[in-house]
This record gives C-alpha cells, structure tokens and sequence, in this order.
C-alpha cells in the first residue's frame, strides 16, 4: 500500500496515479464495454515487445510469430505512451492512514515516512546504471550513509518500502526512509535524510566501497543462473517498452567502464550527482504512513456503501439478468474447455534417463568428507558446508535461525561488523547460513537437521574467502550489542511484512506440523511459531539473554565433528580449491571427548555408492520410533481481508512408487478441478495440490475470500479424485507438467546438490523418474483412495485469516 502510494503521489499525472491492478472502490465502475476496448488497444501486437533468447534458429521464431500472431492482426496507433511527468517547483508532502499490523513489534512504533526524489527518464541508459549504482552505495550494506543514519538510529526498525533505485516506471525514482517509527518522530528522520545528504556532497565516498560494487557487477555477471534468459528479459522491459534501446542496455561492461572513466576524470563525480538529482531537486515526496483502528472498518463500510449504491441503481429487470448471466457463467466454468488448439508435447517427448553428474567424494584433513563436482562454473567457485545440530539442546532450537541471520554480520577475528561486510562484498558473492531440515528418502519418520553455510567467489579470491569463514567458524563475535538489536529488530519486521506474501506457506507448515517428527522442527526454524518468537524479542528490553545463548549455539555448530563440504568449480580450478578447503577444515575446532546427541534415537545413513565415489560419507539422521501423527487444526487470527488455507495429509516417502503416484495427483488436481473451484469460481488468487519431498500432501489457498466453503472443496477434490474422472489426456498434462519440474535445468553451481544434502542418487533419481512414467489411472485412484479418504491418513489443517465466526463456535480448532 505504501509502495503504491509513494508512486501515486510522485507521479501524479497520468498512469502511474491509479492501482492498475484495480482498487476495490473503483473496480465495480468499470464497464464491459471499457474493459473489452482496453482489452482491444493493448494486448494488441502493435503494442507488444517480442523477446527470443537461446541458440535454436532465429527464422523460425519469426515465422510463427508473423504466421500464428501478427498476420491475424491490422496495425493500429495504440496510443500508449507514458507523457513525461511534469516536475515540480516546491517538494510535497501527504499523510495516509492503514490497518494495524498484529505481527510487528511494538504496537505503538508502527509508522512509516520515506523521502522519494524523481530521476531522469529510464531511456538514458548510461544516466540510469549510474543512479542505480549510486542507490546501492547510498543504501546498501552496514558501511552505506543511509544504513548508518537512519537504520543505526534505532528510531526504526527497518527501510521504508520499495528503497533504493526504481526503474520501472518511465521516470525512475528513489526512495528512502524507515518503518517501525513513532509518529513523533517523522521530522526527525526527515532531518536525518537531509543532514546525511549534505555529508555525502561533502566527504564523497570511499574508494574500496565503490570497488566492491563493481566487484558485485562482475561475479553476477559471470554468476550462472539457470533463469538467465528471462532475468534478460525482465531487464530490459522497461526501458524498450518506453522505447528505449534494449541493446544499449545490455552491454554492462561498457557502462562498467565508462562509469571507471568518469570517475577517474572527475573524483566529485557521484557527489555532484547527489547534490544535482537529491539535493537541488524540487521534485521531492515526504509520505508518511500511521495506522489506524479503524482503517479496515471503514474500508469495509465504504466497500458495503458502494455496493448498496450500485444495487439501488437496478431495475428488477436488471437484477433478474444479473442473477441469469450469473448461472450462464458458473454453467461456462463447470464445462470441459477445448484445449486442442493449444500446443503441447506429448509424453513420449521427454528424456526416459537422466544425464548423470559426476561427483567424487574424498577425505580432508583427515576425515572430513569433501564432495567435488567439476562444472562449467565460469571462473566462479562455489563452496559449501553443512553441520550438524544433532548435539544442540532443546531449547536453544528456536534460536538457531536468529543465529544464521546474525552470524556472518557481527564482526569475527580483528574485523569489526563494518569491516567484515566490506570484506565479503569485496571477495565473495556473500555468505550464508541456513538452518535445513531435510526429510529422509524412504521413511516418513526420519530427517536431518543441521545448517547450511554457502558462499561463492571469484576464483582469484578463493583463499580470501575460505580465510574469511575461518575467522567466522574459529572467532565470531559475539560481543556487538547494540548492532544485534538492529539486526534483530530488521529481522523480525522483515518476518512480519512477509506474512501477507507467504501466508499459504505458513498455513501449510502449520497444518504438517504434527504429521511427522520433522514437521515440528520445521515449524520452530520457518513457521509462524518463529515469527511471533521474533517478534517478542524485538519488543525485550533488555536483548543480552538472547546474545548469550549464540555462543552456546556455536559450540555444537561451528566445528568439524559432524560436518560435510562440496565444492563446484572447473577442472583448472581444482587443485587450488582441495588446498583451500584442506586449509579451512584444519583450523576449525574438534571436540575433545564425542558431544551426546541431544535425541536419543540417530541413525547412520551412508551416502549412496556409484560410479567416481570412493569413499562414502555417512549422514546422521534422526528418527523417532515411537512417534503418533495427530490431527491438529489452527487458525491464526490476522488483520487481513482474505484468508490462506492449508490441509495437509501424511502419504508416503521419495523412494515409494505410491509417491510418484501422488506426485502426478497433486498436478491433476490443482489443473483439473482446485483451480476452477478455488480460482474461477471461488475468486481466490490461486489453490491447488503439492507433494513435498518429506511425503506430506498439501491441498492450499491463496489470499481467499473464503475458508470453510475451501475445506468443503478440499473434500470434494479428494472425492473427485478417487471416484476417478479424469482422462488419460488429463493425466498425459499432469505428467508435463511434473516432468516440467523434474526436469528443470540446474544451473552448474547447483550440480550434485541433491547428492550432498539428501544423499540422493542419480539411480534414486532415475528409478523415480520411471515410476512416474509408469503411473496409471488405475494407480491414481488406488493412491486417492489409499491415503486421501476420511479415515486412511491423518490430517491437518490451519488458516491465516480474520475473524472466523464458524470456527470460533467449533471446538476442534485452536485460535491463536
């Protein structure tokens, strides 16, 4: 809301003014007539950018496209253009007013106020990659101006939305400011802006921080991902859509340089930009956000108003062909829909075997497992650990996410917090820790637990990054209390505004809870348990018993006792990266006498043989024999005016030929029935069915306006199912569609990642791949009826959502 906002007030004149995504008030003036001619001017070829990307023949592409697209179509003038904004001669300022937020810190520091400036039109490319680097030095990062003064303030607890550089719009803009405020406050932080500005037109910045950004450009530039083609597209959107040159865009390395040059030329560069687009720039938004009680209660009202409005104004002749053309639409959304127009692969397209991935596993510093897999990496290497928290009491678990959050930013060994971000930003592509839970293949009652520290790096820095995870394994600090409370405080509204986003993961982690034993720990590492955690130790007073349990923390996680590495990188590079490593492990700290496991059941699981795998490591799982799954049914009451809905079943683990079956399940499902009864006809945002790893099936709704009306069609899917109506055709889709998945490709940072974490073999991976060659009707069913039928299976449900009058009186759900 804030975000949309910000641009409303900043660009006042045309498009950007209005909620294209349509607001609630507005929607109901629309009229057919208007929608269809909207509909006719601009999803029209002659307003489209077609965009190819791959080394498949270009003519082709431009035949279909000419023969199937445009040779159907008459040119037309779309008139589409966005008319430049007009600036301003004096800044301006607005206040607005929304719902409270349950889930942030401190119910009475819960407003917002950001600075926004208008910048130079998007289609000045080399004007626009400059800003956009300026932004990060003005914004990023513990050593950035802005970080400094607004975040170490402690006014706030973290960046107002949408800051930093904005580039989608024809004029871009940036913005800065904190949430989390008190009201009394907004001139101070405005003052804070102003002051900060006047420092940097001042003393500039420094040299090393605009090295790392630059260092940033290269490694992403050589950094491999696997959706490059479409994260090309995305980028130079824009810009050619306000026809700019997508070309021009595209060519970093020479923006790279010239940016270079004119820094060399002019030292004052970016200053007198700062001074030019902030300082001097009369075309400047002060907004300011502050909830109100009563804000979703007079949303509602003015929605009922509306609505009576429009209901007074029709005749019942009117109201009558309504209610008709209303049995004439859900009559359309319940037939079977012709798709042979479509294009579509046919299963006998697809691969039957999977190219396999050479890994080699061997012993550093004596017994550490380290697995290799040699990949076209690009000149990158990739480097990553993963501890075990088999040995970490109880009640330190909660905390560990907050211990991989704050770990890599504190400081270690003689860098301060400062320093140490400086650092990585120079020599690494950043570091990372994350707690993992990882299911077992073949037993629904077993996993793993531990965390995941990942880093990747030019490889003329290699040693200075494993040198860095040395000091932070051998020398965390521990000590930096009042940047803990920034990083704490960050965290958990970061948690908070991602609720509304999540909201169906959080139901679906909730409602799994209780069906296996590793669906507890993942509640406590990523549900909404560790979101309400964060949110009582922003609000504590005094932090120091949190800090104190870190260390303890760190004794079971940051030494070698039960650990495992992996390394991508090329052929070359290999030799460097064993001696690396080889370094690294022989620094870290071992127990002196074996650490007792804090469960008292773990099993040894060696890591699957085969061809160029010598010596095997073994993982250690836990498992617990005596474990019941009971149904549990949670609804979180939150300030929202939709609901996320969550059932979820225990089924049957990876390895299972039921799993595959019911892989192929949750695809036909979600296409052939959820999204029709949940989407079309429901007016939710989305629904459907999945199957995790661990064998927990999930049924789920996204920002839903209704809840127990999608239990019943959760019911009715599972009815649809095992009373089997649905063709081979439709199972045809649904196996597409899951092959589209499994064989999504992997970017070579990536390669092998599966062997490292799950112990999961390419024959594992094979054999699974058939089964879901293999799956039948006659499977579908017997799955359906087996697991998903009242009675076979335990279930779980949850709800994030307000008030729910029906579940209040119904004493089977907890409310929280």
């Amino acid at each position: 809301m804030f975000s949309q906002h910000v641009q409303s007030h900043l660009l006042p004149d045309h498009t950007y003014s209005v909620v294209s995504g349509g607001d609630p008030l507005c929607i109901p003036d629309l009229t057919w007539e208007q929608l269809r001619q909207f509909h006719a001017t601009h999803y029209h070829p002659s307003n489209a950018r077609f965009f190819t990307y791959g080394n498949f023949p270009l003519e082709q592409h431009l035949k279909q496209i000419h023969e199937e697209a445009l040779s159907k179509f008459q040119r037309i003038k779309p008139h589409t253009t966005v008319p430049a904004q007009k600036p301003w001669d004096k800044p301006r300022e607005f206040q607005i007013t929304c719902a409270p937020d349950s889930l942030a810190a401190g119910s009475s520091e819960q407003t917002t106020i950001s600075v926004s400036f208008l910048l130079p039109d998007i289609t000045d490319t080399f004007e626009a990659f400059t800003l956009s680097l300026l932004s990060s030095l003005l914004i990023s990062g513990p050593n950035s101006p802005f970080y400094k003064a607004l975040i170490e303030s402690g006014l706030g607890t973290d960046f107002s939305p949408d800051v930093g550089y904005n580039g989608c719009t024809r004029e871009a803009y940036f913005s800065v400011g904190l949430q989390g405020i008190a009201e009394k406050d907004i001139q101070t932080v405005q003052d804070l802006v102003d002051r900060t500005l006047d420092d940097i037109i001042e003393k500039g910045f420094e040299d090393d921080r605009i090295e790392a950004l630059l260092h940033k450009i290269e490694i992403q530039m050589k950094h491999q991902s696997v959706s490059f083609g479409l994260a090309l597209t995305s980028y130079v959107a824009s810009c050619w859509n306000h026809d700019g040159d997508p070309v021009e865009l595209l060519k970093l390395g020479s923006q790279v340089a010239q940016f270079r040059k004119c820094l060399e030329e002019n030292p004052k560069f970016l200053q007198e930009k700062v001074k030019q687009y902030f300082k001097n720039n009369q075309h400047k938004l002060t907004l300011s956000m502050k909830p109100d009680d009563k804000y979703s209660e007079k949303q509602m009202q003015l929605e009922a108003e509306k609505l009576k409005q429009k209901v007074n104004s029709l005749s019942p002749e009117d109201k009558q062909q309504i209610y008709e053309k209303g049995l004439e639409l859900q009559a359309q959304q319940s037939q079977p829909q012709d798709a042979s127009c479509l294009p579509a692969l046919k299963v006998s397209d697809i691969e039957p075997r999977i190219p396999f991935t050479e890994v080699e596993v061997a012993l550093a510093a004596g017994d550490i497992p380290v697995q290799y897999c040699t990949q076209p990496t690009n000149g990158v290497v990739y480097f990553r650990a993963f501890s075990s928290l088999n040995t970490l009491p109880e009640e330190l678990r909660p905390y560990v996410p907050l211990f991989c959050n704050v770990l890599t930013k504190l400081g270690c060994g003689a860098l301060d917090y400062r320093e140490l971000a400086q650092q990585v930003d120079l020599k690494t592509g950043g570091l990372a820790a994350t707690p993992h839970v990882l299911p077992d293949d073949s037993h629904l009652d077993t996993y793993e637990q531990g965390v995941l520290f990942s880093s990747f790096c030019l490889d003329r820095n290699l040693p200075d990054m494993m040198h860095l995870w040395s000091e932070i394994f051998n020398n965390p600090c521990f000590e930096a209390e009042e940047h803990f409370r920034v990083l704490v405080k960050m965290t958990a509204q970061e948690l908070s505004n991602g609720v509304p986003d999540a909201g169906h993961l959080y139901a679906s982690i909730r409602a799994g809870r209780m069906l296996a034993p590793a669906g507890d720990l993942q509640e406590t590492f990523g549900g909404m348990d560790q979101v309400r955690l964060m949110k009582r130790i922003a609000e504590m007073t005094d932090i120091k018993p949190i800090l104190r349990k870190l260390p303890h923390i760190r004794k079971h996680l940051l030494n070698c006792d039960n650990f495992r590495c992996s390394v991508n990188a090329t052929p070359q590079q290999m030799s460097q990266v064993e001696n690396s490593v080889d370094n690294f492990l022989r620094t870290l700290s071992r127990s002196k006498k074996e650490r007792k496991p804090a469960h008292p059941h773990v099993v040894e699981k060696p890591a699957p043989k085969g061809p160029g795998r010598h010596s095997p490591f073994t993982r250690k799982l836990v498992t617990d024999p005596t474990f019941k799954p009971c149904p549990l049914k949670t609804h979180f009451q939150l300030p929202f005016p939709v609901n996320y809905v969550a059932e979820c079943i225990r089924t049957a683990p990876y390895a299972a030929p039921a799993h595959a079956s019911l892989k192929i399940l949750a695809r036909l499902m979600t296409a052939k029935f959820l999204h029709t009864e949940i989407r079309e006809k429901g007016g939710a945002y989305g629904g459907g069915a999945r199957l995790s790893y661990g064998g927990i099936f999930t049924l789920y709704s996204y920002r839903d306006p209704h809840s127990t009306e999608t239990l019943q069609s959760f019911l009715k899917a599972i009815d649809w199912a095992k009373s089997g109506r649905f063709t081979q055709q439709d199972i045809n889709e649904a196996k597409l569609s899951v092959f589209a998945a499994v064989d999504a490709p992997v970017a070579p940072s990536d390669k092998g990642l599966d062997c490292f974490l799950y112990g999961l073999s390419d024959e594992a991976k094979q054999a699974h791949r058939e089964q879901l060659f293999a799956v039948s009707h006659e499977d579908l069913v017997d799955v359906s009826n087996r697991y998903l039928g009242a009675g076979r299976s335990t279930h779980g449900m949850a709800l994030l959502g307000p008030d729910n009058e029906s579940i209040a009186k119904d004493p089977s759900w907890i409310v929280r």
